[in-house]
């Protein structure tokens, strides 16, 4: 859930929390954001972009205004590769009302993990809340799943293993990736060729009403205080609803038909987390969720990690990275996952 700003520490998030995440709130109940951004970078010319990760933006829906940033690490020469990339649909984090696939973070970010692994990232620009409640971001990137697949774009046809796909998302974005996954296991031959491997959830943001042990704990840390989370879900949530809402909630309206099929085809989920994150304990109990239900997860949590953490600790950052490829070739090879803290 972390902002694409650097929060205002001396702004008490309890007596302020709009000014604590840097946005207003306007009168017809939609909010102004002071969100940065940085340009895609797709030039070849190696002497002015030294960068060994190119990108570039794709639209997908220009009524809802979304599309998609595609970072590919730049070829050695212009002929076909004889080895395609595994293909990561990335789903940026801000409690489904901040941030975007432009935003440095969320950029840096993929540039990193493109060239880390090797990978073809597709970062997607889906519709935030109030303006657009949920399910307006699954729609959107469940919309940019089916745009994937259509293989519209020369740098997915060329250079991505359509069969080796995995979506990850960062703290919303690893809700939207989880849900998203839920609509897409059972869409088969819908979605060919592309094949979804396995769901990687970046500190995944959820809740409920009832607050955990791990939520109170923590409340002391801003860097994810209770009453952000708060409005956060107010402001994305459909009207009406409380934070016990499936979308919020994973343990609500469990749908153990969709989980079955995510158990027969072999999909991998890997949870990553830290021991300082308030979402600890709801991390934890849908862990143990989907493994009751058969699905093949595993966890990666960090000592001494806070929310979203490794985007403020680039040797933090390193290690994840290491992480995700790692998960990522123990899916595709069949190896175990062999945790390493």
């Amino acid at each position: 859930m972390p902002s694409n700003e650097i929060k205002p520490m001396d702004i008490d998030p309890y007596t302020d929390p709009y000014g604590f995440l840097g946005i207003i709130k306007n009168s017809d109940g939609s909010i102004t954001r002071k969100q940065k951004s940085i340009p895609a970078n797709s030039d070849p010319d190696r002497l002015n972009n030294p960068n060994p990760v190119l990108s570039k933006d794709i639209p997908i829906n220009q009524a809802n205004n979304t599309w998609a940033r595609i970072y590919l690490r730049r070829p050695e020469s212009d002929a076909a590769p004889t080895t395609k990339q595994p293909l990561i649909i990335y789903f940026h984090g801000g409690g489904f009302v901040l941030g975007s696939a432009s935003t440095p973070i969320y950029h840096k970010f993929c540039c990193d993990l493109a060239n880390e692994i090797p990978a073809v990232i597709v970062s997607v620009e889906y519709r935030l809340g109030p303006e657009h409640r949920l399910p307006a971001a699954y729609d959107d990137s469940m919309e940019a799943l089916r745009w994937v697949s259509a293989a519209a774009d020369e740098w997915l046809t060329k250079y991505a293993d359509f069969s080796k796909c995995f979506l990850m998302g960062m703290s919303a974005g690893g809700n939207i990736a989880y849900r998203v996954g839920l609509r897409a296991v059972t869409c088969g031959e819908d979605l060919m060729p592309l094949k979804i491997r396995g769901l990687i959830l970046h500190h995944p943001f959820f809740g409920g009403v009832q607050r955990t042990s791990s939520e109170i704990r923590m409340d002391v840390e801003k860097v994810c205080p209770l009453s952000i989370g708060d409005i956060m879900w107010d402001l994305g949530l459909p009207i009406g609803a409380d934070r016990d809402h499936e979308y919020c909630n994973p343990m609500v309206g469990i749908r153990s038909d969709l989980l079955e099929k995510m158990k027969d085809q072999r999909w991998k989920v890997m949870v990553i987390g830290g021991d300082k994150d308030p979402l600890l304990d709801r991390e934890i109990e849908f862990m143990k969720m989907l493994k009751e239900k058969g699905v093949d997860v595993v966890g990666h949590f960090s000592k001494g990690g806070t929310h979203g953490f490794e985007f403020l600790d680039a040797s933090k950052a390193k290690i994840l990275y290491g992480v995700v490829k790692n998960f990522i070739l123990c899916t595709l090879f069949g190896f175990p996952f062999i945790n390493k803290l």
